[in-house]
């Protein structure tokens, strides 16, 4: 297990998505290491955030195959930075989110290279803002993913080696509520109550919510008001909706503008703002097809799950990319300061990958 030296030395690193000094210097270092196996480093570079880089091998006639990662994390500098282990676990910033994936897929192109093998047709992408919400790199990942026939990401697997093969969708909206401030004492009628038309509202966009089709809104955030003498002259929700087909997105959009643009309180003005972050990841026959493909190539049955959390996944297969996600190892307590990875996890998906990547080398695909 060298690797979890490899593994040490980026989570040493700090990669909060805002530290742009860090994400980069962990990106110089896998610039190095994907060198030393002939890759061609391609960077994207950015101002305020960290480099985006796209590492491009040998092409070939045949299908094109993308290894997809991301190597910022969640935590400002001085707050969660050491890398530890014992037996069994690993632990530290980006063990399972996902540092610890990007070396599986690492270490399974160069145990590839250590057997002789050719990298052909095989590329790998790592974002530097994924944990807040791809933003920049979302258009990038697009563009850069229609080459492409299939994409493995290496998002932590599941407990017991799930793959990914749907992930809801996710956008997340802002209402801003215009209304008249009045004396609430001397001219109550004739204030217009911007916190009364945001509670409505509230209430009409939660009620979106249907659980039976996996669909949820969320207002987390209510502002508004001066104070307890005033009528209230503005407001601000802040709202979240994720769901797992495009026809509940269709329905729940269609529903959120007719409840901006209606004024339950007369006089109030609503307008609408943001929108979809990530577009679902939806399980589909080709998805399917594609971890029976993997079966038959390793010999396992290989279980799958869908998750309710987003990652760059969404972007790829919203593209038409045949995607599987949870590539990387199993580990908990992301976004904590508990992050950890199991070891033994990460030998095992070294060895899937190693015989995945292989595999689609020698024969240009997945498919007989």
């Amino acid at each position: 297990m060298s690797y979890l030296l490899d593994l040490k030395k980026v989570v040493d690193v700090n990669s909060f998505t805002k530290n742009k000094a860090g994400v980069d210097k962990v990106g110089l270092i896998f610039d190095a290491w994907l060198s030393e196996l002939g890759f061609k480093v391609n960077i994207h570079q950015r101002e305020l955030i960290g480099e985006h880089r796209h590492y491009t091998s040998t092409k070939k006639e045949g299908k094109k195959l993308l290894l997809l990662g991301h190597i910022d994390t969640v935590f400002p500098e001085g707050k969660f930075e050491s890398f530890s282990e014992d037996e069994t676990w690993v632990y530290g910033p980006g063990v399972c989110d996902m540092k610890g994936g990007n070396i599986v897929a690492l270490e399974a192109l160069r145990q590839l290279k250590a057997d002789g093998i050719e990298i052909a047709n095989v590329d790998v992408l790592f974002v530097s803002d994924e944990e807040t919400g791809s933003d920049d790199s979302k258009l990038l990942t697009a563009k850069l993913a229609s080459v492409y026939d299939y994409c493995l990401v290496y998002e932590a697997a599941g407990e017991h080696g799930e793959v990914v093969t749907g992930r809801k969708g996710v956008g997340t909206f802002f209402v801003d509520i215009t209304g008249v401030a009045k004396h609430a004492g001397n001219f109550y009628a004739d204030g217009v109550d911007a916190n009364l038309e945001a509670a409505i509202k509230l209430q009409k966009l939660v009620a979106l919510t249907d659980l039976s089709k996996g669909t949820t809104v969320n207002v987390g955030k209510f502002e508004g008001g001066i104070g307890a003498n005033t009528i209230s002259p503005h407001a601000h929700l802040t709202f979240e909706l994720r769901y797992k087909t495009t026809a509940e997105r269709e329905r729940v959009l269609t529903a959120i503008n007719e409840i901006v643009t209606t004024s339950y309180v007369t006089g109030s003005t609503s307008t609408l703002s943001g929108g979809i972050q990530r577009d679902v990841m939806m399980s589909s026959d080709a998805s399917f097809g594609f971890v029976k493909d993997i079966e038959r190539i390793t010999g396992t049955k290989l279980p799958t799950e869908e998750r309710g959390g987003v990652s760059d996944a969404n972007i790829v297969s919203s593209c038409g990319v045949i995607t599987l996600d949870g590539m990387g190892p199993f580990g908990d307590g992301d976004h904590t300061v508990h992050e950890r990875a199991n070891k033994q996890s990460f030998e095992e998906r070294i060895a899937l990958s190693k015989s995945l990547i292989g595999y689609f080398i020698k024969n240009s695909g997945f498919k007989e």
